[in-house]
């Protein structure tokens, strides 16, 4: 298939697609007036990479995980546990940042709100 029926399938963008052809994510030949071409397969592969980007992990980090989807093994799996055990503890810090920054933001309305409040009753 041609890369605009592979973005049809995937609702991804043509222009994503090459951005994860470029960063060895996926991979296409080429016809021989040099259009790329899917096979099938592409169509899972183009949606782990989209949950994976939605997850908050990056290309360089989907790219260190795909061995393990390419080719299933011990050594690939320990290594694909490893790093999303690590992308994992680096989510669940930024989880525990944003609370922080959502807690003060909080603060911050009742503030606003308190000082409003006070606004109205001098104006009464």
């Amino acid at each position: 298939m041609r890369i605009g029926e592979l973005a049809a399938r995937t609702g991804a963008s043509v222009r994503s697609l090459r951005y994860y052809e470029q960063q060895g994510l996926l991979t296409s030949t080429r016809s021989a007036g040099g259009q790329r071409t899917y096979t099938e397969s592409e169509v899972e592969r183009v949606g782990f990479i989209q949950r994976m980007f939605a997850a908050g992990l990056t290309s360089r980090t989907i790219a260190e995980l795909l061995p393990c989807v390419d080719s299933p093994g011990r050594e690939t799996s320990d290594a694909a546990e490893e790093r999303m055990l690590r992308e994992r503890d680096r989510l669940t810090r930024h989880i525990a940042e944003l609370i922080r920054t959502r807690d003060s933001l909080d603060e911050l309305i009742a503030v606003n709100r308190a000082h409003r409040a006070s606004l109205t009753a001098a104006a009464s």
